[in-house]
Formats: C-alpha cells, structure tokens, sequence
C-alpha cells in the first residue's frame, strides 16, 4: 500500500519546481535580453522584466543571419541525422539479436566499444574520408589493373569518376553521424526482452524475417523509436564541431554555426540582445520537441527498461 503525506507532496512538487525554474531560466533570460536594446542590455543589474522590442529584434536578426536558410539546413540535416541513426541502428540491433551468423558477439562488442570513438576524436579521419568517398574504391581498382585497363582499352578515366567530395553538402553533414552505438545496444536489449513465442508463432505462420520485423517488432518498438528520436533530435540540432568544421559556405551554415557568428566580438558594436533573440529561436525547437513529445519519452523510458 503506497502510503501518502501532505508534508512529502509539498516538499516533491517544491523539488519539481525549482527543477523546473533551474531549466528554463536560460530560455527567460534569452528571451528578456532579446527583447531589450542595446543599452538597456548592458545595465547592471540586468532587467528582469522583459522589455518591448523582442519582435524587432527577432525580425533584425532573422534577416541579417540569413536564418531562413540555416534553420532549413539545420532540420535537413537533423531530419537526417534521427532517420539515418534509427534506420541503422533498429536493422543492427535486429540483426545480433535474431541472427546467428559467425563471430556475432565480436561485431556487437566492436559496436559497443565505438562508444569510446566519438565524432571529436576521430574528426580528421573522418574528414578526410567524406572530403573524398572514391578513396578507397579507386586504390581497391588500382590495385587489381581496373583503371590503367579501362584507361587504355575505353578510355574511360575511372580514377576521375570516383572523385567523390562530399564538403558542403547534406550527405556529408548526414553520413558520418547516422551510425549510433548507443541506440544499437537500446535496441538489442529491448529486442531481447520480447517472448521468443512470437518468433516461433510467425514462423509457424509463414513469416520470414522481414516480415516478423516489419509487422511484430517494428509496432511494439514505437515508444523506444519515439524516446530515441527525442534523444536524436536534440544531439543533431546541437551539433557544432562537424557543420563548423565540414562547411566553409554559408549557405550551408546550420543555425548553431550563424548563432556564432552573431557573437559580439571585441570592435564590434556589443548587439547582445540581437543574439540573445536568436539564442532564443535557435533554442526553441529542442525545447517544443521535448515539450510536446515528453509523454513518449518517458513511456519510451519506462518501457525500455521492462
């Protein structure tokens, strides 16, 4: 029997609401500071109340940024980034949980250890991998005579087709990013809690393999894909290192990399409400995503862990 007291209701929902005001402070004092000028921004201490020019100076920003654009590019390649992960990482997880193929174990634990290679410590190899996809096919074709034979027989450059640089563009800020450790092992540990009654019933029904993926997994997996797509969406929307150092156009800018170039520096005029109001919209989709999908998130929590 759970046993309730109004002491500990009031002392939890204390608890809860100074959580609550901890986390969102950053958005308020965003968004108060987008809404000053210039001057007021700067005086001490710093205004409370917000003040009335925060749609002026959203629309200033919007416009000098060149926002319309990055925003674009930043759910482009974050649409991407929650597909491609969850694509790669359901297939993979299916694939060590229902499959007994050989050295099985050896490839989950390689995915598992990869954990410790994130995209910050393998940033040159990987730069130098999307910067020229051919790479490897070209010294694979160079090395079995394909290239110089096609050269001389067709006249066919095999070596110049295979010139792959993949710098600026959605592919690049997308493919090396989609493969997820973490979100393999989630998927593996919630497959191995399903009954294996119901691989053996769609086998008895006939099912293959993609069928039994398709029309038993895939269903009971929705709270899981909704929790990690939460979890993704945040980590694409984020991301800085990889668009900072991939893109040297600006139309290819995402929105974190414009927020930075918004960043007073030390002899420009110090707009800080002007990228505070940015910070704000920059900030704002993480934080409706959390809002309006925190129900599947915390059911997609409490399922995996059944």
């Amino acid at each position: 029997m759970v046993e309730r007291h109004a002491w500990l209701s009031v002392f939890c929902h204390v608890v809860l609401l100074v959580g609550a005001a901890a986390v969102c402070m950053p958005l308020y004092f965003a968004f108060v500071a987008g809404s000053l000028t210039v001057g007021e921004v700067q005086q001490v201490p710093f205004p409370l109340l917000p003040g009335d020019h925060f749609v002026e100076n959203t629309i200033t920003t919007w416009s000098e940024g060149n926002f319309s654009r990055l925003y674009l590019n930043s759910l482009v390649v974050t649409v991407g980034i929650v597909v491609g992960k969850l694509a790669v990482s359901i297939i993979a997880g299916f694939a060590v949980t229902y499959f007994r193929f050989p050295f099985r174990m050896t490839v989950f634990w390689l995915i598992f250890i990869s954990l410790m290679l994130p995209v910050e410590v393998r940033i040159i190899p990987t730069y130098e991998a999307v910067a020229d996809a051919g790479g490897p096919l070209r010294s694979f074709f160079e090395a079995i005579g394909l290239t110089g034979l096609l050269a001389s027989t067709t006249g066919y450059q095999l070596d110049v087709a295979l010139q792959w640089n993949m710098v600026n563009s959605y592919s690049g800020l997308i493919l090396p990013l989609i493969a997820s450790a973490s979100a393999t092992f989630l998927f593996r540990q919630f497959f191995l809690t399903v009954p294996d009654e119901l691989c053996e019933a769609a086998k008895l029904d006939g099912a293959g393999p993609m069928k039994f993926f398709r029309d038993v997994l895939l269903p009971l997996s929705t709270s899981n894909i909704a929790a990690l797509s939460i979890i993704l969406f945040l980590y694409g929307w984020n991301q800085y290192l990889w668009p900072l150092l991939f893109t040297t156009e600006k139309q290819m800018y995402t929105a974190m990399i414009g927020l930075k170039d918004l960043i007073p520096v030390a002899d420009a005029q110090p707009a800080w409400n002007l990228a505070m109001a940015a910070s704000f919209f920059v900030m704002a989709p993480p934080a409706f995503v959390i809002l309006f999908m925190q129900r599947w998130f915390t059911k997609g929590l409490v399922d995996s862990s059944k």
